[in-house]
């Protein structure tokens, strides 16, 4: 048996806690979902399952992760959509004291092409917010609502944006932060309607950073199996701040996050906020 037929064999046991006594030897059976795979399908799927393990570990650490997702009854790859490492496009929700984080979920999953190595963009996206309207903030164990809220519409852009360029990771490594434009505000879902002006730029776009201020837990997965996988924050940024960067380019971001930090703002979202420049 290879290394990722155990791992997904070792997924599938149950906790030695959790295992009744007996005076029969047990016998230990692989799954039977590997008698229809190929040794490259049963490879994949078991660095998927441990990608996702992986990543339940690490948000369960961080708040109280709902076990649902927000995901498309249909890929949307299979529509014109773009591309992610497979045809899971999903995004969890996790909750902390006052605050909702919205998670990309597949971003880095393995590649579905077998020749493909590495977990997928090796990222994956959130954006972390006390300001979600109550009409789109569901009670615990219901993550619907929250598909209605500009929270989860501005991850899943950012995620499209993302994916389409295949990954953000090298800009990330050579630039620290990046910033994302989103133009064509007012035909946005419900953004639009939840938003305050100020958020707004005169040509109707709206901003973020990417990567930066950095969050208070751990951003980098180590023990993903294929390769290390990053945790990339969205930060929301106000039309001033855009058109600070717009005017300055990078020394102008790089200022822009000593200010933000400077007033306490860091990588949470906030509706709420003035602008710092």
């Amino acid at each position: 048996m290879n290394f990722f037929k155990k791992l997904l064999v070792s997924l599938k046991r149950p906790k030695t806690e959790d295992v009744q006594p007996t005076s029969q030897p047990l016998e230990v059976h692989e799954p039977d979902i590997y008698d229809s795979m190929t040794e490259a399908e049963a490879a994949n799927l078991a660095a998927r399952e441990a990608s996702a393990a992986c990543l339940d570990r690490h948000w369960a650490s961080v708040g109280t992760i709902e076990r649902d997702v927000l995901a498309y009854m249909i890929s949307p790859s299979f529509s014109g959509g773009p591309y992610w490492p497979s045809t899971r496009q999903a995004y969890r929700v996790v909750r902390r004291n006052d605050t909702i984080i919205i998670a990309t979920e597949g971003l880095s999953d393995p590649f579905d092409d077998a020749e493909e190595t590495g977990n997928g963009f090796e990222m994956e996206l959130f954006v972390e917010t006390a300001d979600i309207p109550e009409h789109a903030r569901g009670p615990v164990g219901d993550v619907d609502p929250f598909q209605r809220s500009w929270a989860f519409e501005l991850v899943e852009h950012v995620a499209k944006t993302v994916a389409d360029a295949g990954g953000y990771t090298r800009g990330l490594d050579k630039y620290g932060a990046m910033s994302i434009e989103i133009p064509g505000f007012s035909l946005s879902n419900h953004m639009c309607d939840q938003f305050p002006k100020h958020f707004v730029t005169e040509d109707d776009s709206t901003g973020v950073l990417l990567g930066a201020p950095e969050p208070d837990f751990p951003t980098r997965l180590d023990d993903m199996p294929l390769s290390p996988v990053r945790l990339v924050p969205v930060v929301l940024i106000t039309a001033s701040e855009l058109e600070y960067i717009r005017a300055g380019g990078r020394a102008a971001r790089d200022d822009l996050l000593v200010r933000l930090k400077a007033a306490g703002v860091g990588h949470v979202s906030s509706l709420q906020r003035e602008s710092v420049v």
